[in-house]
């Protein structure tokens, strides 16, 4: 594997380590800003709004620009907004600033993966995707619990100057491990971008995103509760059963990167049955300690199986113009945050018991595969005699030579 792909890696890093690390910061910052701790959650809110907005809307205006100018853009604005954070007045700044540090996100995994794709061969695609979301999930392992310790004990605007040194350090690997083939505009542009949009295929790979990581979110957003009510677990110790999700999550990343090279749709439905499965489970589960223990590991394993072969099966269906599906790709993960968030608690509400929500993330995977069944047949109708799988090696990039 080239080693390109380490300062994607890097920068993804960076990018998962803000995203998560207010979480763990918010009576820190609610303390010093003045304001109520579900207040200064909003912080969280305006950070995935940055994204799901950001995603597309730089994709597309960056459309003409080399790849590798786009990358290193990507993470100059983000160390800006997370340098604006780290000196951020008020409230009221500190929120505009963490909308402009997730303005990146999307749109640097999104371009990140088709770079990584034509670094490789084709048969190494998923797993080159896969490497690049190494930085993320390692990210939820080392990154968020060190970058909470150090805004705990040095103040949480220390944690966003350190934060903007991992993107400095991402910024100087991209521009001298990012081939100069990427330097270059690419020769689709925003006209093709926006046409490979019009598929139902894409639309069909971005809703099973939608209802698969929906189907984590709904789970995850109320694990705490789940542990400490549920397993008996004490509070202190989620933290660390946290950082087991991470665990998880990475070996999860790295198998389907694995597994998807070698049948992309066949990993994407082991994942999604597998994930509806352990959720199903989780009542039984989260009735010991070390059950519920194996459960948060089992958790991030099926979630993140299906991470690099959702992301690959966007840019495939948008083989014409790639970046930008890819990108909405990372908007769709996003809104799956938020929505699954939304329906678990709808669950929890209603009075249905605290691992109510991982029920209902165990239908939200149902409806996955579903969507995926769908796009299935759909491209059962379209495919090409005597193929497996769709292979995104006939894009037409004019780099992808210089690298078969």
């Amino acid at each position: 594997m080239p080693l390109a792909l380490l300062a994607l890696a890097v920068g993804a890093f960076g990018i998962g380590t803000t995203e998560f690390v207010i979480m763990g910061l918010l009576p820190e910052v609610a303390d010093d800003l003045h304001v109520s701790i579900p207040t200064a959650g909003h912080l969280v809110s305006a950070y995935a709004l940055g994204v799901v907005i950001g995603a597309p809307l730089l994709a597309a205006v960056t459309a003409r620009l080399s790849r590798r100018t786009v990358l290193i853009g990507l993470m100059v604005l983000f160390v800006a907004g997370n340098v604006l954070s780290a000196f951020a007045a008020n409230y009221d700044y500190l929120l505009a600033a963490r909308f402009l540090s997730g303005l990146p996100h999307g749109a640097f995994f999104g371009v990140g993966a088709v770079v990584a794709t034509t670094m490789v061969a084709p048969e190494r695609k998923a797993r080159s995707v896969s490497l690049m979301f190494l930085g993320l999930t390692v990210a939820n392992v080392v990154g968020v619990p060190a970058a909470t310790l150090m805004g705990q004990h040095l103040g949480w605007r220390a944690t966003f100057l350190g934060v903007s040194a991992i993107g400095l350090v991402a910024i100087a690997s991209l521009a001298f491990l990012i081939p100069h083939d990427h330097a270059h505009a690419p020769a689709v542009g925003l006209r093709r971008e926006l046409a490979a949009l019009r598929s139902l295929p894409v639309w069909l790979a971005l809703g099973t995103t939608v209802a698969g990581f929906g189907a984590l979110f709904s789970a995850y957003s109320y694990i705490t509760p789940m542990l400490t009510d549920a397993a008996g677990f004490a509070d202190g110790s989620v933290t660390l059963l946290l950082a087991l999700f991470g665990v998880g999550a990475t070996a999860g990343n790295l198998a389907g990167g694995r597994l998807a090279d070698h049948s992309l749709r066949g990993t994407l439905f082991g994942g999604l049955l597998s994930l509806a499965a352990v959720l199903a489970l989780f009542p039984l589960l989260m009735t010991t300690e070390w059950t519920a223990a194996l459960a948060v590991i089992l958790l991030g394993v099926a979630a993140f199986v299906t991470g690099s072969p959702l992301q690959l099966m966007v840019m495939e269906k948008a083989a014409a113009g790639p970046s930008l599906a890819s990108s909405a790709n990372q908007a769709a993960f996003n809104l799956a945050n938020a929505g699954g968030a939304w329906i678990g608690g709808l669950a929890l509400a209603a009075g249905f018991g605290a691992t109510s929500p991982a029920l209902a993330g165990a239908v939200l995977a149902v409806l996955g595969l579903g969507v995926a069944a769908t796009a299935a047949t759909v491209d059962r109708r379209r495919a090409v005699p005597g193929r497996e799988r769709v292979v995104a090696a006939h894009v037409p990039e004019p780099t992808r030579a210089l690298h078969s």
